[in-house]
């Protein structure tokens, strides 16, 4: 790719396209949370190219190439947000970028670094920010961005959600993102826990890379992907296809082969594999 695409303007149009939104472009509560909900059901969640050893461009050239042009390919959190980000700015949002730390199953939040990005999303005239989130790949993910209030819960596009505040010793409040049976016969459960300290590009692209190459990082030695779907969550986690229903109802097939990932992965996930990447190890 050649320098002067690498600074080509953000290309909102195509992104709109891409996601199949067609509503108005004025920066308010409804185009954001229509945009978010339409990137969710568009763009699916995927690891390939760290499944390949390489840490994904977070360029907005690179990114639009692959994630908007590319149609059939999806990404992971750093992709995902970093592209909502930019196109939410180039509506008119104001947009502060943040860093996570994933505490599904652990036992302190102290235990899990910041490896995930979020978004905080200023709409004009609105008291509050909203917490934005197009990258968390989990059934518990949000589906529309939800305002940054604590004790209230949230019905986004049939999920429930809520934040709280838990205690910790730094100066800034944390925040942690809980989901309502995000699993079977589960009830609150925390996603992710945050501060608003802004992050800058910079500090992306180490997390990336880290997250991305390091040999002990899950996304580096098994394929994984998710896809909202009209009547569910479609996950695959290595070889396991897990496909939860709005209902709660789960169901789970082992898939035999690399051959077979790569046909769920097309058919199901509408992601085309990189020729020659081996899925399985």
């Amino acid at each position: 790719m050649a320098d002067s695409e690498l600074t080509a303007p953000f290309d909102l149009d195509a992104y709109l396209g891409r996601i199949g939104w067609e509503g108005h472009r004025e920066p308010d509560a409804a185009a954001l949370r229509g945009v978010h909900l339409a990137h969710m059901r568009a763009v699916p969640f995927e690891n390939l190219d760290a499944l390949g050893g390489t840490a994904p461009s977070l360029d907005p050239a690179r990114l639009t190439a692959k994630l908007v042009h590319g149609r059939r390919r999806g990404g992971y959190c750093y992709e995902h947000n970093t592209l909502l980000a930019l196109a939410l700015e180039a509506l008119g949002f104001r947009v502060t970028r943040l860093t996570a730390r994933v505490v599904v199953g652990a036992d302190r939040i102290e235990d899990r670094p910041r490896t995930h990005m979020a978004l905080l999303a200023e709409v004009p005239g609105e008291p509050r920010p909203y917490l934005a989130d197009v990258g968390f790949g989990a059934v518990g993910s949000l589906l529309e961005p939800v305002p940054l209030v604590a004790d209230t819960e949230f019905h986004d596009a049939g999920r429930r959600h809520r934040l709280v505040h838990v205690p910790h010793r730094g100066p800034l409040e944390m925040w942690v993102l809980q989901a309502h049976g995000a699993s079977a016969g589960a009830g609150w459960q925390a996603q992710y826990a945050f501060t608003v300290e802004p992050f800058e590009q910079l500090d992306y692209e180490v997390v990336n890379w880290h997250i991305a190459t390091n040999p002990r990082s899950p996304f580096s030695r098994r394929p994984y992907a998710q896809r909202l779907l009209p009547d569910g969550h479609l996950l695959l986690d290595g070889r396991v296809l897990t496909r939860t229903g709005t209902d709660g109802t789960v169901t789970e097939r082992k898939l035999e082969d690399d051959a077979e990932v790569r046909r769920v992965l097309a058919a199901e996930f509408g992601i085309d594999v990189p020729e020659g990447l081996r899925l399985l190890r």
